[in-house]
């Protein structure tokens, strides 16, 4: 039998070890009641009588009450600064009728948190947040039970505030969740599931929280993986090759002993040297002389949109409708254009690391990922290790954007802490960061768009080459359209991956420059054309939201500018209007203000929606203006921010950010959704102020320049 855990088949084996490290988990704990939750159909105490292994599968959420009236609330979820810690907190809080103050959150944590196969896609909110609410509820009723239990009255008489059970209308009765769980060690779970609060009787859900790690982060008490240190630790630094994808031939290390205490770690193509001070190891690791076999492919910056065309011939059509012929008869204009994309870094502030030490034969390790169930399969794989042999604890993450999926430096710290048999950290240099994180690939876009006389969209033609298909549902109401997907990971110089909305940044831009370029061409307002043109709906509504907000018929300055972008992203619609001026000299862009609204259905925490969509959006205008990566074949030309820009203060405009009122839907995705708008509405504005149109981003003072009407 091969249970499934999400998407990932494993071994009944692997299975059992997960359901043992469960087993093991409810030993450790006190006193206190566990509150298990199962989205099947079976209790999960029924499923695990019935077929343990299956049951734990679907033991996706837990709460522990503590004999001190504190929550445990266990997430296989990480932060990573996008604030989820204090967004599930608020939920649980909402249910169990607590204070949030009173939620410690235990996240990805391989030995104590349910399994989850990783942080990203804006899918926290959206997933976690439901089985974490019913969890609460059902803790709640379970409680409430209990305490009617010791009060001697119907469970229907009680309410619950902060944590107290009161008698209705006699508060003198009462009893707190620490009393009822003192002396307890109770694990329940209810066949018939609570239903959840309403947006009505919200207390806590709706309410703006400033994020509970908030303090820690600033005043320096929050802990990253690069701030564990372990009594006989070394610090690793590797030798690297400048070609991405060489082999190791040869190895010198003769100068070594220049070193004392420096060992040489060699494993296959990893060549590495440890010692107790990090800067000797770094200093002796430059002096071991490897020699590389290095691939040769001749294409670069300037050369990778035509390498990608000429190159990828397989596609797959994503969305059809009508007919391309039929849309073209009907149309009395029509307009191609490319549009054009590069690589981007994902430039967190904290470059990869791991700290790990082994204890016989088991493996500790806290990693910067966003995956720390699939680091610990990838380690236990590698090492050939069983997987209840290889624990990741919780840790902070100094953002991910996608970048930490990969976990290249937990399994080369793993190998080298079994190597040198002793504890080990390795820190990522930014230079090993740029070069072996897979950037946002280089990606293509061929757009062709048909109108009548009317200005109604007949025809849209869209190619895509490595941006992916996420999010290019149309969400204009165009009948005849065809969109296809051009891909080969293969055909890139370096690795390629996932980075804040993968490849929604690069399609809208091309799908709102070119929804732009159709308006003007028929000397119709962009905004108007757009209302003319989409179907009714959320994006309609939210468009309408933030014109209203920006104030679009507000008169512009002498060479500012004003653009629109829509897209959708993880469940949400998105709105974004910006304005600029653009020095007609230079072709320098000064961001005045943006207006960003969204539809994310309900709005848990306000002001965490307000800062993932400022951080979004400021993170966008890095690569929209400044953000790309110069290469010759795998050699890397930019290496770190000396040579990588990104937004400063000075660049940063105002920005506002309004929500439509939903907070009976359930909750969509906030983290991503804002930055995919950024590059077409700055690309739309700076054509506005100075009548640049630039296809390719960054949009760049010099391509600015080079586009300005003669």
């Amino acid at each position: 039998m091969k249970p499934t855990i999400t998407n990932e088949v494993i071994s009944s084996d692997m299975a059992l070890a997960l359901l043992n490290s469960r087993r093991s988990f409810l030993k450790k704990l006190g006193g206190g009641i566990i509150v298990a939750f199962s989205m099947g159909k079976l209790s999960i105490l029924d499923s695990w009588a019935q077929n343990p292994e299956v049951a734990m599968l679907n033991f996706n959420a837990y709460l522990r009450v503590k004999e001190d009236g504190r929550v445990d609330c266990y997430t296989g979820k990480i932060e990573m600064g996008q604030g989820v810690g204090t967004s599930l907190a608020q939920v649980v809080a909402e249910e169990l009728e607590v204070s949030i103050f009173s939620i410690d959150m235990i996240m990805g944590d391989t030995e104590l948190c349910p399994y989850d196969d990783g942080t990203w896609g804006s899918m926290t909110t959206r997933f976690a947040d439901p089985v974490l609410r019913a969890a609460a509820a059902e803790a709640r009723i379970i409680l409430i039970g209990l305490a009617a239990e010791q009060l001697k009255v119907a469970p229907e008489l009680l309410e619950v505030k902060e944590g107290i059970v009161y008698v209705k209308n006699d508060i003198s009765r009462k009893i707190s969740y620490a009393e009822l769980t003192k002396g307890q060690k109770i694990i329940q779970t209810l066949k018939d599931k609570p239903a959840i609060k309403k947006a009505k009787d919200f207390k806590i859900i709706g309410t703006p929280i400033i994020r509970l790690d908030a303090e820690a982060k600033v005043t320096g008490k929050a802990k990253y993986s690069g701030d564990i240190k372990l009594p006989g630790m070394v610090y690793a630094s590797i030798v690297r090759p400048t070609v991405f994808g060489s082999k190791k031939r040869s190895v010198d290390a003769s100068k070594l002993v220049e070193f004392e205490g420096a060992k040489l770690i060699e494993d296959g193509n990893l060549v590495a040297v440890v010692h107790p001070n990090s800067e000797i190891a770094y200093a002796a690791a430059q002096k071991v002389k490897v020699t590389w076999d290095s691939p040769e492919l001749k294409v670069n910056q300037d050369t990778i949109f035509k390498y990608l065309e000429n190159t990828i011939k397989d596609f797959r059509v994503h969305q059809e409708g009508g007919n391309l012929a039929t849309g073209k008869t009907l149309s009395e204009t029509v307009i191609e254009s490319d549009y054009l994309d590069g690589y981007k870094a994902h430039a967190s502030i904290e470059t990869h690391c791991a700290t790990c030490f082994f204890e016989g034969d088991k493996l500790t390790m806290w990693a910067s990922s966003q995956s720390p169930f699939g680091t610990r399969k990838r380690i236990a794989k590698t090492l050939n290790m069983p997987l209840e042999k290889v624990h990741l604890k919780q840790i902070l993450l100094g953002g991910g954007f996608g970048g930490k999926i990969s976990d290249n430096q937990a399994v080369e710290a793993a190998t080298i802490a079994k190597m040198c048999g002793k504890p080990v950290q390795l820190i990522w240099s930014r230079r090993e960061e740029f070069m072996f994180v897979g950037f946002r690939p280089a990606a293509l876009m061929k757009v062709s768009s048909g109108v009548d006389r009317n200005g109604k969209l007949k025809l849209w033609n869209f190619d895509i080459y490595c941006a992916g298909t996420r999010g290019t549902e149309l969400f204009y109401n165009v009948e005849n359209n065809h969109t296809r997907m051009f891909d080969d990971e293969s055909v890139h110089p370096f690795d390629v991956g996932a980075w804040r909305a993968p490849g929604n940044n690069s399609t809208t831009f091309a799908r709102e420059s070119h929804i732009d370029v159709t308006a003007y061409k028929l000397g119709i307002d962009p905004l108007q054309f757009r209302l003319n043109n989409l179907k009714e709906g959320k994006m309609l509504a939210t468009l309408q939201l933030a014109a209203k907000t920006f104030g679009w018929e507000k008169p512009k300055k002498e060479g500012h500018g004003y653009g629109i972008a829509l897209g959708e992203d993880a469940g949400t619609s998105v709105a974004l209007i910006a304005e600029v001026y653009v020095d007609k000299l230079n072709g320098i862009v000064q961001p005045i203000r943006v207006v960003c609204a969204q539809d994310m259905g309900q709005v848990v925490n306000p002001h965490g929606a307000t800062i993932q969509t400022e951080g979004g959006i400021t993170m966008g205008l890095g690569y929209a203006l400044y953000e790309d990566i110069e290469f010759d074949g795998g050699a890397l030309k930019t290496t770190g921010f000396d040579n990588y820009e990104i937004t400063r203060f000075s660049k940063t405009p105002s920005i506002t950010c309004v929500f439509i009122d939903k907070m009976d839907a359930k909750p969509e995705g906030g983290g991503e959704p804002a930055i995919i708008c950024v590059g077409g509405a700055i690309a739309n504005a700076v054509f506005d102020a100075c009548g640049a149109r630039v296809n390719q981003m960054p949009i760049t003072a010099e391509r600015i320049i080079a586009a300005m009407p003669k």
